[in-house]
């Protein structure tokens, strides 16, 4: 199995971000976005997708924090897209259902190359630190469509916004770590098509 590892950078005139990924790595993070909880949040990812994840982003945060969250979300779906190359011999599918304290969040991902983001249930607006609730879906979708993967986001019940939105990202890490892993039975491209 060749290192599945990918560098993005992709600088624009709200954000300037240089990614570091390693599918295969032990949970390490060095995360740098300028918001406190979205950095929390990507932390908590990394250690539990098990993925090594190095992320610097100088955003507009004089504007608000939509953009540095969006396209994080964009370059570390971007980043995980090119480090499984083909995608050879992965599971390809993963799922949890997770309780973070009064919340339960379910997670269900395909590496399909079919990008789709569907997010159920209510996520609290408002704010947490300096990270506005309603961009969690924002972050959600930059990373579906360009990891290429189709992403299904329950979120049950729960009371406290920074639960719900942990829920959420500790559920995501889980079932992209199950997805990504190398199945040693399955030959090939998980797909009868014989590509992803």
């Amino acid at each position: 199995m060749k290192n599945r590892c990918a560098e993005v950078n992709r600088k624009t005139a709200e954000t300037d971000i240089k990614l570091t990924l390693d599918v295969d790595g032990g949970g390490k993070a060095d995360i740098d976005t300028g918001i406190g909880f979205f950095d929390h949040m990507l932390i908590i990812f990394a250690k539990h997708s098990l993925m090594d994840i190095s992320i610097t982003c100088k955003g507009d945060l004089e504007v608000d924090g939509h953009h540095t969250v969006e396209d994080v979300g964009i370059v570390l779906g971007m980043a995980l897209k090119k480090a499984l190359g083909d995608k050879r011999s992965i599971n390809r599918y993963g799922q949890i259902t997770l309780p973070m304290d009064e919340a339960l969040v379910s997670a269900c991902v395909d590496v399909s190359g079919r990008p789709l983001l569907v997010l159920k249930g209510e996520v609290p607006h408002g704010m947490v630190g300096q990270f506005d609730g309603q961009l969690l879906e924002e972050f959600l979708r930059g990373f579906a469509h360009n990891s290429g993967m189709t992403i299904h986001i329950n979120i049950h019940y729960g009371i406290n916004t920074h639960h719900i939105i942990e829920g959420v990202f500790k559920a995501l890490a889980r079932a992209v770590r199950q997805a990504v892993a190398i199945d040693d039975k399955m030959e090939g491209i998980p797909s009868t098509k014989g590509v992803l």
